[in-house]
């Protein structure tokens, strides 16, 4: 793989990018690292605003996907607005009345850039303008790919707001709605090899939402559902030249498959779940995608956190806070991302379920005093949701107390304040898993001591 990656380079380097996507086949771009797909990028910049270039719109439109992969891949805001800038700029030259596919597609391309940044950062108001762009594209592109493609935009905008609430039967009916134009990509892929790899894309985010689904309901039905499609679509995928997307697949299915351990209380197969994050990691570099490194490092997190749970082994807390100090060496570059404040979160309660482990005050007065370091070198007018993150955290420390303690009126104030301000700004910024949680402890105050 690492002699093939290097042939890459060779081939790949700046004067044959000249033109913008490789041999016009975006499948291509999942084989470059970051620094290469950068290079991609401008140069597919350059290609669009040449003075007679060939089709503008359509080289436009390839720039859009390009910085749409870099966002992807890093986070960065920046590169989202380029891609959102140059889709908008091939609907423009497309013309809805003039190449009605066309524009459908570069309607799709400005949703898609919309849901990426909702993902991302989690304003609702980008996932829906993204609805209202796939709807546009669903009838201006009836005749095209771009009608399946906005079809499995909408249900994955449906997707991820329903997660939070729907019962199995709902979850099911909105999986069921990946089914049809998931199979219109394949058939597309026979023409183009994208189109296959799109279809794998859709498949993975089906079961991504059956996962979730399966988590929050504590349903293995729905968890051995997401599991079973995750291992269909992984026979599809081909891990050297499809690196990105074979990573993220086994990345959910390990998530999905140490969350179905749980619930089955079988936690001696969560060995397995390492040994898939670990290949993950082995694979995939975090200069070819820092994201997906990062997303790899917060599920193996999770998996060692099980261990550290089911044998009482500060150890395996420890190499769940090394794993996710990995992460947030990644999120930390990007303060805003959603995935930071939820690896911060997880990363305070490795913290103090290892000092709870020992059952001495001292061991929590030492998780304090780091949870303290923390918010001192913190910004709260840059960092809001950072510093939210710890209030909740230091509300977990009052509550740890507590239970060896036993009940204190101060302490109890002091929890109920830290929740209600984490809760805030949760509340301000999305955070809607994040916020249950602030919620659920300020119940939890009111309960008779």
């Amino acid at each position: 793989m690492f002699e093939f990656r290097r042939e890459l380079k060779r081939l790949f380097q700046a004067e044959s990018l000249k033109d913008g996507l490789v041999a016009g086949d975006p499948s291509l771009l999942e084989l470059l690292e970051l620094n290469l797909l950068m290079s991609e990028a401008k140069a597919a910049d350059v290609g669009a605003a040449r003075i007679g270039a060939d089709d503008r719109p359509t080289r436009q439109l390839e720039a859009a996907a390009i910085w749409r992969e870099i966002a992807r891949r890093t986070g960065d805001a920046v590169a989202l607005r380029k891609s959102a800038s140059a889709a908008e700029l091939a609907c423009a030259g497309f013309g809805r009345d003039q190449r009605p596919q066309g524009w459908a597609r570069a309607r799709c391309e400005q949703a898609a850039a919309a849901v990426l940044g909702a993902e991302l950062f989690g304003d609702d108001g980008l996932n829906a303008a993204a609805d209202v762009a796939f709807a546009e594209a669903q009838v201006a592109g009836k005749q095209s790919v771009a009608a399946p493609m906005a079809d499995l935009g909408r249900a994955m905008i449906e997707a991820r707001t329903a997660v939070a609430s729907c019962d199995r039967a709902i979850a099911l009916e909105i999986a069921a709605r990946f089914d049809a134009p998931s199979e219109a990509l394949d058939l597309h892929g026979k023409k183009r090899p994208i189109g296959r790899l799109m279809a794998a894309h859709a498949r993975t985010d089906r079961a991504e939402f059956l996962a979730a689904c399966g988590v929050r309901l504590k349903d293995p039905q729905l968890l051995r559902m997401a599991v079973d499609g995750l291992s269909l679509i992984l026979t599809r995928l081909d891990r050297d030249y499809e690196p990105l997307s074979w990573a993220r697949a086994i990345t959910v299915r390990a998530a999905a498959k140490a969350a179905l351990c749980d619930l089955d209380g079988e936690v001696g197969v969560v060995a397995h779940v390492v040994d898939d994050l670990v290949s993950v990691l082995e694979h995939v570099s975090r200069d070819h995608s820092p994201m997906d490194w990062a997303r790899a490092h917060v599920a193996l997190a999770a998996a060692l956190q099980m261990v550290a749970e089911a044998g009482d082994s500060a150890p395996a807390f420890d190499q769940a806070i090394k794993s996710l100090d990995r992460a947030l060496s990644v999120f930390d570059i990007q303060p805003a991302l959603l995935e930071r404040a939820n690896a911060l979160y997880r990363r305070a309660s490795c913290l103090l379920r290892r000092a709870e482990l020992t059952g001495k005050v001292e061991a929590l007065d030492a998780a304090e005093a780091a949870l303290r370091a923390e918010l001192i070198s913190l910004n709260p007018s840059a960092d809001p949701v950072g510093w939210a993150v710890r209030q909740l955290n230091f509300a977990r420390l009052y509550e740890a107390r507590e239970d060896l303690s036993g009940p204190n009126p101060k302490t109890r104030r002091s929890a109920a304040v830290a929740l209600s301000a984490a809760l805030d700004v949760f509340a301000e910024h999305g955070l809607r898993s994040l916020s249950d949680v602030a919620l659920r402890g300020l119940e939890r105050l009111k309960e008779p001591t």
